[in-house]
């Protein structure tokens, strides 16, 4: 299934997007997409069934904002430096472990909400990113296996990025990765049922029309499955917490000077395979 939210900020409805691309209402079925769905298989079979049989009503899609796919986020955990081109690109070592860092929960807006350039940034940066979204509590889980089984979904991510904030001034990346807006998600959140195999997706990112990533999955050092293994070594995933995979080579670091970093006015867009498309417009904050 593919789910989503539509409406105005803080006010969106819960949708389907069904194999027509039109829009269908789940208002009457259920009050979100959030972690209590996810973790609910009675309801989600309700959706599934409701969908099949054609009784979902339609919701007009000109026009309606899509919002982020996934109401009461929890957490957002973050890879870092997770595919060995934008390792090579940026200079890094191979991770021996995976990276983790976190981005806050109230970074997460829509796939087309614009994106604020923090004021006095000069090193604003995008990132085309896998989103795991978790459908059931995982703890000191044993096996990647283990860790894939957690997955209730998957979803569109930019990881929106300041470099000298993340780098340049001190302590740890949070400075920047928590800016406001950085971390548009979206437009689905598509069930793990009709993603079989996650490490063979491909990622694209635009930036004013011009192709800057051009990736897949394949290239990651640590695969979902482990990635989530070895989170719950560490901290408790709950359903509807998210786990944003890494990016590929591209990124405007990665680039000769001078580097290519966004600038308000800029348009980026960026794709999985299967997972939807995003477009945001930048705006100084």
């Amino acid at each position: 299934m593919k789910l989503l939210r539509v409406g105005t900020a803080g006010a969106e409805r819960p949708a389907l997007l069904d194999n027509d691309g039109a829009l269908r209402d789940l208002a009457g079925l259920v009050t979100d997409i959030d972690g209590d769905l996810l973790a609910d298989e009675a309801a989600l079979t309700r959706i599934r069934e409701a969908a099949a049989a054609g009784t979902l009503p339609v919701l007009a899609a000109e026009g309606s904002r899509i919002g982020a796919p996934l109401g009461r986020i929890g957490k957002v955990v973050c890879i870092g430096l997770n595919y060995h081109d934008h390792a090579r690109e940026t200079g890094a070592a191979i991770p021996e472990e995976p990276i983790v860092f976190f981005k806050a929960a109230d970074t997460v807006v829509g796939p087309d909400d614009t994106v604020l350039v923090p004021r006095k940034s000069e090193k604003t940066d995008w990132e085309v990113e896998l989103a795991v979204v978790i459908g059931r509590t995982a703890r000191y889980l044993d096996t990647a296996e283990e860790g894939l089984a957690h997955v209730a979904g998957y979803a569109v991510a930019n990881d929106v990025s300041e470099r000298e904030f993340q780098i340049e001034r001190g302590g740890t990346w949070d400075k920047g990765k928590n800016c406001e807006t950085f971390n548009p998600l979206g437009p689905w959140l598509v069930t793990a049922d009709e993603v079989p195999d996650p490490q063979a997706l491909s990622l694209k990112l635009w930036v004013n029309g011009e192709l800057k990533q051009n990736g897949t999955t394949a290239e990651q050092i640590f695969p979902v499955g482990e990635v989530v293994r070895y989170v719950s070594q560490f901290m408790t995933l709950y359903p509807g917490d998210v786990i944003n995979t890494g990016t590929p080579a591209g990124v405007a670091m990665g680039q000769p000077e001078p580097k290519p970093y966004l600038r308000a006015g800029d348009v980026v867009e960026l794709e999985i395979e299967g997972l939807g498309r995003q477009r945001q417009e930048l705006a100084d904050a």
